[in-house]
């Protein structure tokens, strides 16, 4: 089969990432963004193992490492200190680890890997796409680009626009929602006063949850580690928090009372309240399809499967798509045959739909013992984890989980068959890719 012309919709994480692995096997990519310039806006994030095999496979990890923050484990403290959830990767597989990284650090890192591709990457900044139109033979990207129409026909489309994307099909839309609860989040130098290879995270019942997680550097301040603080709270409340000196107060009196040690920390951090600014609103969705891909048209990342951030898996599922699609399409590829969208779709859902709906599962079964105002999910979830804690299975069964590498109950992906990188692959190979 002939290399094919590939738009992806999107420069975020799914999006650059798809752009270099399809560029490596030769494929002509048009990457659009509707921004004149990559500015990622967010607090940090961690990559789980699942992303960092990506990385591995991308060749971008080594860069990745010198830049952020090694993350052994996640810790949950309730009220008083008494530790609720001790989940460290070691208990999945010894060598895993997390990596707290920065969002511009995660854009710097993909960007630089894409900019390489210059004979196979066309980026078309400040480029807005308003619809597609597919045919048998062909898709079209219809949109604008500073005040001028234009349109592009492709061979194949990838949505990775995000989680508000209007650029789904409404017919593979089964729920597009959004959580009743957010987020306000801070970033700021790393915190000293907990273990900076940890992330953290403060639970009283489950209207309260705080989150403090290792954030690495930025390329430009490669010196200056960073923490990134959030503090979740109901949408209609995210605009009104800390707006007054007296509410900072208050605030800082609440955790206090649960957290003493970590509000002292907080008490000499935290801007005056007259600078807003610094404290900046996170809004979640809920989104389901009922398909990744059909036709010439495939979804990644948040666009394909938005969820709450409970599991911390949002990077880490765009990688996997990343990835998925760029072996499917080496698949089809490597037949000799014409662009066979059917097989495309079939060997992407075969690696990647089970474990998005394991995801989505879990995280939409646990957000509500974390947030939520319902007098009987805090004691629950602090009883039964408590019970659960106790059994190695289920510590090993979190471990992996949180590791982003669950297919469903029982199943899991491979990390070595993620990582491996041979520049030319045989059929054989990519049938070989398993689950445990």
């Amino acid at each position: 089969m002939k290399n094919l012309n590939i738009a992806i919709i999107g420069a975020g994480t799914a999006g650059l990432a798809a752009a270099s692995l399809l560029a490596a096997q030769g494929h002509h990519i048009h990457l659009y963004e509707k921004v004149s310039e990559l500015e990622p806006v967010g607090a940090g994030l961690l990559l789980q193992p699942a992303g960092l095999a990506v990385f591995e496979h991308l060749g971008v990890l080594e860069h990745a490492l010198t830049l952020g923050t090694m993350v052994s484990g996640l810790e949950g403290q309730l009220s008083g200190g008494d530790l609720l959830i001790n989940s460290h990767y070691k208990q999945a597989d010894p060598r895993f680890y997390g990596l707290g990284i920065h969002r511009a650090t995660l854009c710097h890192v993909l960007e630089s890997k894409a900019r390489e591709y210059t004979n196979h990457i066309e980026w078309h900044m400040q480029h807005e796409i308003a619809e597609l139109e597919q045919r048998d033979d062909s898709v079209s990207l219809i949109g604008t680009t500073q005040g001028y129409s234009f349109t592009h026909r492709c061979d194949l489309v990838l949505i990775a626009n995000g989680a508000r994307s209007q650029l789904r099909p409404q017919t593979w839309v089964k729920l597009n929602k959004p959580y009743p609860w957010g987020a306000k989040w801070i970033i700021v130098p790393e915190c000293e006063v907990l273990n900076p290879q940890i992330l953290h995270q403060f639970y009283h019942r489950s209207n309260i949850m705080m989150g403090v997680m290792p954030t690495g550097a930025v390329p430009n301040q490669p010196e200056q580690r960073l923490s990134s603080i959030f503090w979740s709270l109901p949408s209609n409340q995210l605009e009104s928090f800390l707006q007054t000196p007296k509410q900072q107060q208050q605030w800082l009196h609440d955790v206090s009372k649960h957290w003493p040690k970590v509000a002292e920390w907080l008490e000499h951090l935290i801007p005056h309240a007259d600078h807003q600014q610094a404290w900046l609103s996170a809004n979640y969705r809920d989104v389901v399809l009922s398909k990744l891909g059909e036709g010439r048209i495939g979804l990644m990342g948040d666009a394909a499967h938005a969820m709450s951030p409970q599991l911390g898996q949002g990077a880490n599922m765009a990688l996997l798509d990343a990835w998925a699609i760029s072996q499917a399409v080496m698949q089809i590829s490597q037949s000799n045959q014409e662009f066979n969208h059917e097989a495309l779709w079939q060997r992407y859902h075969e690696l990647r739909l089970s474990s998005v709906r394991f995801y989505q599962f879990f995280s939409r079964l646990l957000t509500p013992f974390y947030q939520s105002n319902h007098a009987w999910t805090g004691p629950l979830r602090d009883l039964s984890f408590r019970a659960m804690y106790q059994l190695p299975f289920f510590r090993k069964e979190m471990a992996i989980t949180i590791s982003g590498l669950k297919t469903g109950a029982f199943g899991q992906m491979n990390y070595a068959d993620i990582a491996r990188r041979p520049i030319i692959q045989t059929n054989e190979l990519l049938v070989d890719l398993k689950f445990d």
